[in-house]
């Protein structure tokens, strides 16, 4: 079992100390080392506050092994990704990323996207432009889900926007089954590549016509994958090429 050791692994991703963990879940800190240590295992009621807290699946936190980070991030690389042509949509709901991919996915089965091109690419990034008033007082956010359009695709199919991107480069890396613990996972791949950006050099530079950064969700062997880019300016050379469409 890795439950002691996926508790000190969240916590410190987290960055709380086992006093303030003690504080959080009403016990005493010795209590949180002797879970840590797994000399005693958490009641249930606790093992789902803990859960709750760290943003993870019960049955992951008791039964994965979050230590392995070898096998949750790739090491980051930086991708020339070629133009590429999209049809997109934004949503501001209070669950826009199902809501949005949901509509994108109706939309290419109408289009014939689907039925022509089947492992077209989906991909996200999230929608900034909504006010604190619509966040804080109705729970709404943003969110845009569009499709890679393979070259030669043409449709008359209405209800998104089309838009063209240049060739860019990407700083990019691949989390392991993102979902287990979704605001841990995610967050940490983008911090770990605004570090290695910040090590080798690299900025970012928005450009209204190149996608500042986005996110891809895959499966192969039945595993679940998502590829996150962030643009970055001032590579002079890459040997790795992307071409989407």
């Amino acid at each position: 079992m890795s439950l002691g050791k996926n508790i000190q692994y969240l916590r410190k991703q987290k960055k709380i100390t086992q006093e303030q963990l003690a504080e959080i879940m009403s016990v005493s800190r010795q209590t949180i080392s002797r879970w840590e240590a797994e000399e005693i295992i958490p009641e249930l009621n606790k093992l789902i506050d803990l859960s709750d807290l760290f943003a993870c699946k019960l049955d992951a936190l008791v039964k994965a092994d979050m230590l392995d980070c070898e096998k949750i991030y790739s090491e980051v690389t930086i991708k020339r990704v070629n133009a590429f042509r999209t049809a997109r949509y934004v949503m501001v709901t209070p669950n826009p990323e199902d809501d949005v991919n949901e509509y994108m996915d109706n939309w290419a089965q109408k289009s014939g996207l689907r039925k022509l091109h089947p492992d077209a690419m989906r991909i996200e990034w999230d929608f900034p432009y909504v006010s604190s008033e619509l966040q804080n007082r109705f729970g709404l956010r943003g969110y845009v889900a569009a499709y890679i359009l393979p070259i030669g695709f043409e449709t008359n199919c209405p209800g998104v926007e089309f838009a063209n991107q240049e060739t860019a480069d990407y700083a990019v890396i691949t989390i392991y089954d993102p979902f287990v613990a979704a605001f841990e996972r995610i967050p940490n791949a983008y911090e770990k590549i605004l570090e290695y950006m910040q090590a080798n050099g690299f900025r970012e530079k928005p450009k209204n016509d190149i996608l500042s950064c986005f996110e891809h969700v895959y499966e192969k062997e039945g595993i679940t994958y998502m590829d996150v880019y962030i643009h970055v300016d001032g590579v002079s050379k890459t040997d790795s090429f992307t071409n989407f469409s």
